[in-house]
């Protein structure tokens, strides 16, 4: 999508904290993202939550636990996107694929950057 940070995103992550962006859900245009950090517990979890943006609602839970050789991460995300029954029509090949494209991107990332435990087990479930 395009992620491209403005500004709030140059100190370590604290409760409250706004994060701007501008996101290019598709090609030729883009629009401005702000997201919140909602609630934070070092080296357990942290929430981010949209205030303005392309989804009517997103609430996106990270969840960090510390395991043999390694670290577990675990995302949960609820999401709405608007535009009523054209949003609901798109959502499942536009919307979810988007998103699965840009967790796998993630995932490589972390990947490339940590490694890989031997028995990890890729999950992707989208709510």
């Amino acid at each position: 999508m395009g992620f491209h940070i403005l500004s709030g995103a140059d100190r370590p992550m604290y409760q409250g904290q706004i994060i701007q962006y501008v996101v290019k859900p598709f090609p030729g245009f883009s629009t401005k993202w702000v997201t919140e950090i909602a609630h934070v517990k070092e080296g357990e979890y942290f929430v981010d939550e949209q205030r303005f943006g392309p989804y009517a609602l997103w609430h996106h839970k990270h969840f960090i636990k510390e395991i043999e050789g390694g670290v577990e991460m675990e995302d949960l995300i609820d999401y709405k996107i608007p535009f009523g029954i054209i949003g609901q029509w798109a959502q499942p090949w536009l919307v979810k694929k988007q998103l699965k494209q840009i967790f796998g991107y993630r995932k490589e990332k972390l990947a490339e950057l940590f490694g890989t435990l031997p028995h990890f087990e890729d999950e992707f479930e989208l709510n």
